[in-house]
């Protein structure tokens, strides 16, 4: 990526527009060509046919339309689930899901390139953390999934390569360019961001009342047995996390969701489930539980026995309980196994 340029999809239509009235030109502009960035979705100055020539040509000496293209494209013969590996300007590479439902089409984004927060089920984070992703480098997996399948996308998550509140100035950027009326006008309560728990950013996060979901990745309410599966509990106590949470809450009006990734052996035990239960108790939440994903070098495996019996002991307590659908559970849709496979064998 050419740094002398501006990258134009990464600019909110206010800063757009003061942009060009620093250009000298007029600020209805702006929107004008800002529709043709985020409605038309053109990827070329060239094609803003009703902009003067004279204007194009500023625009290309000022700015870039970025592009991701699809280095690989895998689809479930399952359940029509697709997996796309981007590669991004730079070349580096991160993966997007796209789900279909009876509902809507949902589609599951990548926040970072790689991951620092080392939680042990994951493969994302494997390598580390490469860099923050832009938020056109986000807003372009839904446009580029969108044209690949020809279907909206009416929900999304923010559950992919990366924790999205350790990249969070353009994560809300990121956000508030895909709600834009202008633009994609996807309301923000379809969507669900995911976080292994950085207490601070939740809670700046609580303060911008966004509407959207906030889904906690808990996996244990123990502190200590948390602390062996993800680091960032040496940071921030589940006591801290839960308290953060309730402030959300109370604070936006919306339900937290807990992610629990069961983990034979590991975290579904009775005294587990008990665990989880009294932290939870009384709090406006949904449990999501998720059947681990087996990653090569966790020594992690699933059993769907445990499972069952886990959700039933936190549904005597009233808890609402949900198993995660498996979705794409034959192409590896689990957030980092084909960038990480990928990468070891053909970087991008």
């Amino acid at each position: 990526m050419n740094e002398k340029k501006l990258d134009i999809l990464s600019l909110t239509l206010p800063e757009l527009s003061e942009k060009l009235t620093a250009l000298g030109e007029k600020k209805f502009r702006a929107q004008q060509i800002y529709g043709w960035l985020h409605v038309k979705r053109v990827q070329s100055f060239d094609e803003m046919s009703d902009i003067s020539k004279n204007l194009r040509q500023k625009l290309s000496e000022c700015f870039i339309i970025p592009k991701i293209n699809a280095v690989k494209e895998l689809i479930s013969s399952q359940d029509g689930t697709r997996k796309y590996l981007f590669a991004l300007p730079d070349g580096e590479c991160i993966e997007t899901v796209f789900m279909e439902y009876r509902h809507a089409h949902s589609l599951c984004v990548s926040s970072q390139v790689g991951c620092r927060m080392g939680c042990t089920f994951c493969a994302s984070g494997k390598n580390g953390l490469v860099r923050n992703m832009t938020p056109s480098e986000m807003l372009l997996q839904v446009y580029e999934v969108e044209r690949l399948t020809g279907k909206s996308i009416g929900s999304l998550v923010m559950m992919g390569i990366g924790e999205p509140l350790d990249n969070f100035d353009n994560t809300i950027k990121f956000l508030t360019l895909l709600s834009d009326e202008n633009g994609k006008n996807l309301s923000l309560r379809h969507v669900s961001l995911s976080t292994c728990g950085l207490v601070s950013e939740i809670r700046k996060l609580a303060d911008l009342r966004l509407g959207l979901t906030l889904s906690v990745s808990l996996h244990n309410a123990d502190n200590a047995k948390r602390q062996e599966i993800m680091p960032i509990a040496k940071v921030y106590s589940v006591d801290d996390l839960i308290a953060a949470c309730k402030d959300y809450i109370d604070r936006t009006g919306r339900r937290v969701s807990f992610e629990y990734a069961v983990i034979d052996g590991i975290n579904d035990s009775s005294e587990d489930a008990n665990k989880l239960s009294g932290a939870l108790r009384g709090i406006n939440c949904h449990i999501n539980l998720i059947p681990v994903n087996s990653v090569d070098g966790t020594g992690y495996s699933k059993n769907n026995k445990s499972v069952l019996r886990f959700k039933e002991a936190l549904e005597r307590d009233r808890l609402q309980v949900t198993i995660r659908r498996t979705l794409g559970s034959d192409i590896n849709a689990a957030c980092g196994q084909l960038r990480m496979n990928h990468t070891q064998s053909n970087p991008c």
